[in-house]
C-alpha cells in the first residue's frame, strides 16, 4: 500500500527528507578546488568537477594576464586566502607566477588526464595540471 500524500518517507516509499546539494555548496567546492590548483599546480578531482574547474581557471589566468587592480579584485572574489608550502598566497602566485608564464598563450592553460577509478566508490577521477 503506497502513501499518496507522503513522498520520500522512510519505509515503503523511500526517504522523506534529503540533504540537498545546493548552489552555495557547489560554489564553495569550486573555490576550494581552484585555489588548490593554483597553489599546487596539479590536482586530482572527480570527473564531474573537471569541466567547471577548467572554465574557472581559464577565467582567472586571463585576469592574471591583464594584471590590473580590477582584475585582482575579480580574482580575489573567487580565490580563498590560503598559502602554499613556500608561504605564498594564491592570489600573489596567480598574478606573479602564472600570469607571466602564460602571457603569450591564448588559451588552453591546463591538461586533463584520466586516472584510475577511486577505490571506495568507483568514481572516475581526473588529474588536472597546468601546461608548461
Amino acid at each position: 500500500m503506497a502513501s499518496h500524500g507522503r513522498k520520500n518517507v522512510h519505509g515503503k516509499t523511500g526517504v522523506r527528507f534529503k540533504t540537498g546539494w545546493t548552489a552555495t555548496r557547489e560554489k564553495a567546492m569550486q573555490r576550494n578546488v581552484v585555489t588548490e590548483l593554483i597553489l599546487h599546480e596539479k590536482i586530482t578531482v572527480t570527473s564531474g568537477v573537471t569541466k567547471d574547474l577548467i572554465k574557472n581557471i581559464d577565467h582567472l589566468i586571463t585576469l592574471a594576464k591583464k594584471d590590473t587592480l580590477q582584475a585582482r579584485r575579480e580574482a580575489a572574489k573567487i580565490l580563498r586566502n590560503e598559502k602554499n608550502e613556500e608561504n605564498q598566497k594564491a592570489i600573489n602566485k596567480l598574478f606573479k607566477v602564472l600570469g607571466p608564464r602564460f602571457k603569450n598563450r591564448k588559451g588552453g592553460y591546463t591538461h586533463q588526464y584520466k586516472c584510475v577509478m577511486r577505490r571506495g566508490d568507483g568514481a572516475k577521477r581526473t588529474v588536472v595540471a597546468f601546461v608548461e
